[in-house]
């Protein structure tokens, strides 16, 4: 099923912010799953899915992934709208940015037009290795300080940031309550297993958010909520 382009870029557009607006976006199945039976999350979205997808991509400055879900998802070059993003004013292609404190970058992923967050005691080594090719952002010791790491966001002009996992990531974002809005598609299929939930963390949380829209495509939801405030 193919929606309507200009109305979704409409209801997907970024908001006018002075900061960086974390937008996060996950697909999981009706019992919660948000990998399918090979442990990714693709088989899990339809056409409709893989279009949003792309658009998300294409408006964002910056698209932040762990370096470990990069890794298990194959992460390569994106496939953006370059007239959008012209039109837009934004760069051909959004900047990647990888998170890692132990600095285990997929060795593909070492290339120009990607940056990558980890802690300011990360290996020196790795750092300056790194640093001959990419992009590194140091912010917090032990645990990456998002707050700094996202001031560092503001100086490069990166205010329209995608997020797309992993559990972990997203989990540690929701606990800082960093997380402005989720973009979730939710996929018509009972998975049971012990899949991953779209975020993990170490405490509970309870931030409210509002729904945005809803889309039914495919047989399955597409949705977008928005932090109460």
């Amino acid at each position: 099923m193919t929606l309507d382009a200009d109305e979704l870029e409409r209801l997907y557009a970024y908001p006018a912010a002075d900061r960086p607006w974390i937008r996060t976006n996950f697909v999981t199945t009706l019992d919660g799953a948000a990998t399918g039976q090979d442990g990714t999350s693709g088989p899990l979205g339809g056409e409709a899915d893989t279009q949003v997808f792309a658009l998300l991509r294409s408006l964002a400055d910056v698209i932040v992934v762990g370096a470990g879900t990069a890794r298990d998802e194959a992460y390569a070059d994106f496939d953006v709208d370059t007239d959008l993003r012209a039109r837009l004013g934004l760069s051909p292609v959004p900047t990647m940015v990888l998170v890692s404190r132990s600095l285990g970058i997929p060795p593909a992923l070492v290339r120009p037009g990607i940056a990558v967050v980890t802690t300011a005691d990360a290996d020196p080594d790795a750092v300056a290795a790194l640093r001959e090719t990419v992009e590194v952002i140091q912010a917090g010791h032990g645990e990456i300080d998002w707050t700094a790491a996202l001031t560092e966001f503001a100086a490069r002009g990166w205010n329209r940031v995608l997020c797309e996992g992993g559990p972990s990531l997203h989990g540690r974002l929701v606990e800082l309550d960093l997380v402005d809005e989720l973009c979730l598609t939710i996929a018509p299929i009972l998975a049971a297993g012990d899949a991953p939930r779209i975020a993990h963390g170490h405490h509970l949380v309870h931030h409210a958010m509002t729904l945005g829209h809803a889309i039914e495509a495919d047989g399955g939801l597409l949705t977008r909520w928005v932090r109460r405030t």
